[in-house]
């Protein structure tokens, strides 16, 4: 019977190159005795550009009985940031590139029974031209972050090196209301050096363990042979995996027998469903419309990087229900398996993708890196019904428009839809892809990554655009991949504003972006970028470096923000009152406006003691003006009485004479373009701005940055108003935009800069 052996304690970790790392005996005084999970950038990948990027060597000693001879032993990596070589007893076992699924090595013949055994393992998180990602505005947290795992099984075995997956995958062919018909394809390996003939059982059970349907089949084994097996089964009358209101999961326990004895046994949670996109209804589960409330999840958390715990994951988990969320987009790559568990368990929609994001790779046009790892996301996930959408690309139309990148993602859609016809694909384009552009029309769904009123545009664009794209493409199935603005607690204002980067104005985006789309049933899903703070080491915006603020919820996980209780109150039955702006404690005003957000139909305003009003909600938002605030400290409370129940909340204000200037943002706040090259000042303020004649037999914004610099005489006007952009930490990815492009994502471009750029370089021919 099969065995899996935890190896996370006791490991040796040397944060350098060491290739003697692999010998027997090893000493560095550099090396420190770490447990996993581990990351070397658990401090420096969330504080800017410099954080350690390299390779650097693991080691552990470990034995296996002698008793284990006759089987197979196999390590298991359950996430290994980027590329990871293993070493056991300083032979070469394998190496593997990608850093977010499971693989495994079989290791048999490099151990010794009974004796002790050393592990080497040499990680290395640098950027490689056919790995992705090659770039993303997230950090590459280097490490051993997830679990690892001895293994050993009988020679017979389901197959443990098909992709990192189980070897077992229930197929759902067709489920209804009263019918579930399914296919448990099964691949066995025969490692004995004799034929072998096996019998397949099959029995799934439901949640009281009684069978709830059975089958079984002999299966003849050639010496080394691994054979697919196909075995039909049906549930009658199933209970169906409901979402959140029945995350209903079976059991199929899967196993193989030889004469008396169980050789092998793998036991899959399992839910059954079946589900569909409208492009004018949006999702439907089991037959019934479901809107997707969504947000993003990135997985790293404060001073803890990517090695995180089941605690740590437990955690987002019950922020996610408790804000009221159906669905959740796992971003932007492949998340740990107990967290798929967990979205099970909870009945999550789920997108889940692969880490081929904002640029393909320039040398390595096939692709390969890219298929290999959605192969492992969709046979690793195969059997989580949570999962419902496949992610074939996230805004990789921002490394250009380039032939070979459309051929590739049409590729990985039609891998995708190979390998599980049985869900649906989806991607998510950059913003200013073109509504007619073919990207479009390639996966089954389509999402757009739009930040209207933060890197340009207002809120209220979403309104018009969306309306227009919907007209012009009735058919295809929209929603809306990311979408949000920074929100840092220290800056607070009675006028939010785009780019002040305040609480409020994070909150009242999220007002108005919210009212957008629920009145619009079209859209299959939304999805809120992000739930959580996260490290991006190319940012320093708003006083903060090496992080994204547009999360409902800091980086710790300590405080909920305040536009979290707007979907709350929108998403959510659990009744609450919420008062907005509790941070912003110190006001110089005799009267304030307060906000408040809450699910219950009327709240009942207290200031001082002393009951002021009450409101009813527009859209779960009730604001009371000219509140009258006495000198010092002023105590607001929100109350809301349903039944005997009451549900209330506190807020204290303090009048104070002057502003608290600590609550406005640095004057230079950054940006998504200043972060990647500094802006000159836009001078020539009287200019006048004529018609300028582009064609393609000169040099223009229309270029990228890689063929302005390619050119002598381009290069140096891009110098003059940009710097020189080789020593920019981010020119791999740089060269590959078009000016045009780079000034669409934000208004720091001016339209002034634009033209004296232009006006420069058309003067310099092709």
């Amino acid at each position: 019977m099969r065995k899996t052996l935890n190896l996370n304690q006791s490991w040796t970790f040397l944060k350098d190159d060491d290739v003697d790392a692999i010998q027997a005996i090893f000493q560095n005084e550099n090396c420190e005795p770490v447990d996993l999970p581990h990351t070397w950038n658990a401090i420096d990948g969330a504080n800017g550009f410099e954080y350690y990027k390299g390779a650097c060597w693991y080691r552990k000693e470990f034995t296996i009985s002698s008793r284990e001879q006759s089987n197979r032993v196999y390590i298991e990596f359950q996430g290994s940031n980027s590329i990871t070589d293993v070493y056991v007893n300083t032979l070469h076992i394998g190496q593997h590139r990608g850093g977010y699924s499971i693989f495994r090595f079989d290791i048999t013949e490099a151990i010794e029974f009974g004796k002790t055994n050393i592990l080497a393992v040499k990680v290395d998180n640098t950027v490689y031209d056919d790995v992705y990602p090659q770039m993303a505005d997230f950090t590459f947290f280097g490490g051993i972050y997830r679990d690892v795992n001895l293994v050993i099984a009988n020679p017979v075995h389901f197959d443990l090196l098909d992709y990192g997956s189980q070897g077992i995958y229930i197929v759902q062919d067709e489920v209804t209301d009263e019918r579930a018909s399914l296919r448990i394809k099964s691949k066995i390996t025969n490692e004995r050096d004799q034929e072998m003939k096996v019998r397949l059982w099959v029995n799934l059970l439901d949640q009281q363990g009684q069978s709830a349907a059975y089958a079984a089949q002999e299966v003849f084994l050639a010496s080394g042979e691994t054979k697919e097996v196909s075995v039909p089964a049906v549930i009658e009358n199933p209970e169906l995996w409901n979402g959140r209101q029945n995350a209903y999961l079976y059991k199929a326990n899967v196993s193989l027998t030889s004469f008396n004895d169980t050789i092998d046994e793998v036991s899959i949670p399992f839910g059954v469903r079946y589900f569909t996109v409208d492009p004018d209804q949006g999702f439907f589960l089991n037959g019934e419309h479901l809107p997707l409330h969504g947000v993003s999840r990135h997985q790293d958390r404060k001073d803890m990087g990517w090695a995180i715990t089941k605690q740590e994951h437990k955690g987002d988990m019950e922020l996610i229900k408790e804000i009221g969320a159906t669905s959740i987009r796992l971003a932007h790559y492949q998340h740990d398996q107990y967290f798929y568990d967990l979205c099970d368990q909870e009945g999550m929609v789920i997108w889940a993708e692969i880490p081929f994001i904002s640029v393909m790779s320039r040398t390595e046009l096939e692709g390969t890196n890219a298929k290999q790892q959605m192969m492992e996301l969709i046979r690793q996930n195969f059997n989580h019904p949570s999962i419902m959408f496949w992610g074939v690309q996230n805004e990789i139309q921002i490394g250009g428009d380039r032939p070979e990148v459309r051929r590739l993602v049409k590729e990985l859609n039609d891998l995708t839809k190979k390998e599980d016809p049985t869900r649906l694909t989806t991607m998510a384009n950059v913003s200013f892809v073109e509504m007619d552009d073919e990207y479009n029309y390639i996966t089954d769904t389509i999402g757009y990554n739009h930040y209207f009123g933060w890197y340009g545009g207002k809120p209220e664009d979403f309104a018009g655009w969306l309306d227009r794209y919907h007209e012009l493409n009735p058919k295809v199935k929209l929603c809306i991949s990311e979408y949000g603005v920074e929100g840092i607690l220290q800056y607070h204002t009675n006028n939010p504003k785009v780019k002040d980067y305040t609480e409020e104005y994070h909150a009242l985006v999220h007002e108005k972006v919210w009212n957008i789309f629920a009145k619009r049933p079209y859209l299959w899903a939304t999805y809120v970028w992000n739930m959580f703070d996260f490290g991006a080491n190319i940012r320093n915006e708003g006083g903060v470096k090496g992080r994204n603020n547009k999360g409902l919820v800091t980086y710790d996980r300590k405080i909920k923000k305040d536009a979290f209780y707007l979907y709350k109150a929108n998403w959510s039955d659990a009744k609450f009152v919420h008062i907005t702006g509790k941070r912003f404690v110190d006001r110089p005003d005799s009267e304030i406006s307060v906000k408040i957000y809450s699910n219950c139909d009327e709240v009942i305003l207290h200031v001082n003691g002393a009951e002021v009003a009450a409101k009813t909600g527009n859209n779960h938002v009730f604001i009371f003006e000219n509140v009258l605030m006495q000198d010092g400290l002023n105590e607001i409370k929100a109350v809301s009485r349903i039944g005997d129940v009451i549900h209330q909340d506190v807020a204290r204000f303090n009048k104070i004479a002057e502003p608290n200037l600590s609550y406005e943002a640095p004057e230079d706040k950054g940006g998504v373009i200043s972060n990647w090259f500094k802006m000159p000042e836009d001078a020539d303020d009287d200019i006048v701005m004529e018609d300028l004649e582009i064609t393609p037999h000169v040099y223009s914004s229309r270029d990228t940055i890689g063929a302005l610099m390619d050119n002598e005489q381009a290069n140096e006007v891009l110098k003059k108003y940009m710097g020189d952009l080789s020593e920019n930490p981010m020119f791999d990815m740089l060269k590959s935009l078009k000016i045009d492009m780079i000034a669409s994502l934000s208004d720091e471009f001016s339209d002034k800069l634009l033209y004296r750029l232009n006006k420069e370089l058309i003067q310099i021919k092709k």
